[in-house]
């Protein structure tokens, strides 16, 4: 689907702040116009942001309920009370589990972990959870990555003698679980700075705020970064403020000391030896723990990434490699009868604002990643259902800058369960309410979704000649990372570029184009790639000039030498 291009030049005021950051970084523009749009607003604000420091991490106390939570905690382990560490089963959930029990594994052994199955319990904590949990005489259960909603399950755990310290960053309903202390920094009354933390990210700061009260040093806690770093990436949650530092300190772990069992899927999937990026911990690594949850069992990751030996950890993520190539091919097949039937329906070119679609003998693991991808292809809110022990459940997807959660959170006495944020929603509810529940979510979605929100837009951050494309450039640009939601891969167009002449098709059916660009600002010739844009090649082959918008990539082992591939977007002729 084409994007509208979308170029926003700074205002007067940001002209004039960029001239200031320009003096600082003059001859490697446009350096200070990507600042200003990541709201950089002074020249130590610069230096910040290029070389992010855990000095900046927030004070965790600063979080309601931190000094409640941590003083529990503190009496549990001082009482050799049993606790347990519980979570989702998707990627942050699994890490914080990961990351909170092998850090408290060393100071108190009373501790054991658990992960709901996808397929008998569900998400969240569930009333029989709750029971073997007392028949083994916990009476702690940190629940990381949900428990938000969680009210009937925690009001029964308290009858049989359980507290509850919830750290969670899902949006809350108006009533809250009587719980010992919730850590969630979307609360309505928070005014922790930053709002945008994964779960994974708030058990973070549980436990520095555990280190903090009982006097131990950093060192053992920020070695556990790299699983932080894999929550806020496979999460997408903003790469701003302290997440940014998390993502930063953590990717920097991932790549000199991992975590053993992050190695074994480093390792599994091609990456040992490579500087791995936030790309490839969101398309590699992440899609391999998620596959445990969604196929068999997301306890299996955890296990896996609290694994302390490295013949362990290869096993355990060889098992997984499998259940994500499992995933991959239910993945295709599910898509593509979900397209049929959108197809079908004749939805594909429809007025219709959304998408809601369901069929009883999908696979419950696999709905999340179509809804994606029905979301991707026809730029539409899209729910999809599947059956599970007699309920319908579902996934929901949204467009950026519309909020799917307030469209599901519309019908909501139509439903069972919901929860999730702007972006993604879970819900179940009873299979006869399914049509009812389409049309006031189709009503809803027509009802507020703007024009231009129906559209795919493609921001530019910077109208970019190739002759400012230096290697003083690139290597400003390198500082710009990590990239995710809030500090995005800068996007550049280049108006008017020709074929050297020696651009061609590539591909098993030569769907792609291996371009060799030239402009009028330089005589250097710059490599790109085209992905499923054949249909240009005639243009581009004719010699007539082009623009195309792209980010600047570099192919980079290390200790070798990098060369740059511009990796276009999209073009216009």
């Amino acid at each position: 689907m084409t994007s509208r291009w979308n170029y926003l030049p700074l205002t007067p005021a940001e002209q004039r702040l960029e001239a200031e950051l320009a003096r600082r970084f003059s001859s490697v523009a446009p350096i200070s116009e990507l600042l200003v749009q990541r709201g950089i607003r002074s020249i130590s604000d610069a230096e910040n942001f290029f070389h992010p420091s855990l000095r900046d991490l927030h004070d965790p106390f600063l979080m309601a309920d931190m000094d409640k939570a941590v003083n529990r905690l503190n009496r549990a382990m001082g009482a050799k009370e049993k606790i347990l560490v519980y979570g989702d089963y998707d990627v942050d959930g699994t890490t914080a589990v990961a990351l909170v029990y092998k850090y408290l594994q060393n100071f108190y052994s009373e501790i054991d972990y658990g992960i709901p199955t996808r397929y008998d319990e569900g998400y969240g904590i569930s009333m029989r959870t709750i029971d073997e949990a007392a028949a083994t005489g916990v009476k702690l259960v940190i629940i990381l990555d949900c428990g938000i909603k969680a009210n009937a399950e925690i009001a029964y755990a308290k009858t049989k003698g359980i507290d509850f310290i919830i750290c969670d960053h899902h949006v809350p309903d108006d009533e809250l679980p009587n719980a010992v202390a919730i850590l969630n920094p979307k609360l309505e009354s928070s005014t922790y700075p930053c709002p945008h933390l994964s779960g994974c990210g708030v058990g973070y700061k549980f436990m520095q705020a555990f280190s903090i009260s009982n006097g131990i040093g950093t060192a053992e806690l920020e070695g556990m970064l790299d699983l932080v770093a894999v929550s806020i990436a496979a999460d997408i949650v903003p790469m701003v403020d302290e997440n940014r530092v998390m993502a930063y300190h953590g990717l920097k772990r991932l790549n000199s000391n991992p975590n053993m069992g992050l190695r074994g899927i480093i390792r599994i999937c091609g990456l040992g030896g490579k500087e791995i990026s936030i790309s490839d911990v969101i398309f590699k690594i992440g899609p391999r723990i998620n596959a445990s949850g969604r196929m068999q069992s997301g306890r299996e990751a955890v296990e896996l990434l609290v694994a302390r030996d490295i013949k362990d950890a290869n096993e355990r993520a060889a098992a997984i490699d499998q259940y994500n190539k499992d995933r991959k091919e239910l993945d295709k097949r599910i898509t593509d009868e979900a397209n049929a039937i959108i197809e079908k329906r004749g939805e594909s070119e429809s007025s219709k604002k959304s998408i809601v679609i369901y069929n009883k003998d999908w696979h419950k693991g696999i709905i999340g990643i179509v809804a994606s991808r029905l979301t991707e292809l026809y730029y539409k809110p899209s729910v999809v259902l599947t059956l599970s022990n007699g309920i319908a459940t579902g996934s929901s997807r949204s467009v950026q800058g519309f909020d799917v959660y307030k469209a599901v959170e519309s019908a909501r006495d139509l439903l069972e369960n919901f929860g999730g944020h702007a972006y993604a929603v879970g819900l179940s509810l009873k299979e006869e309410n399914i049509p009812e529940f389409t049309r006031r979510f189709e009503d809803y979605v027509k009802d507020h979704i703007l024009p231009s929100q129906l559209t795919p837009q493609l921001d530019i951050d910077a109208m970019l000649p190739f002759a400012r494309i230096t290697p003083e450039f690139v290597s400003m640009l390198r500082l710009f990372n990590p990239f995710g939601p809030g500090n995005q891969k800068p996007v550049f167009c280049t108006n008017g570029v020709k074929d050297f002449g020696t651009s061609k098709l590539v591909g098993k059916n030569l769907e792609h184009i291996k371009l060799e660009l030239v402009d009028d600002t330089s005589g250097k010739v710059f490599n790109g790639i085209a992905f499923n844009m054949a249909q240009y090649f005639d243009h581009i082959h004719s010699g007539k000039p082009f623009d195309i918008c792209y980010t600047i990539e570099e192919n980079k082992h290390r200790n070798a030498t990098s060369s740059l591939q511009l990796m276009v977007k999209q073009i216009h002729v």
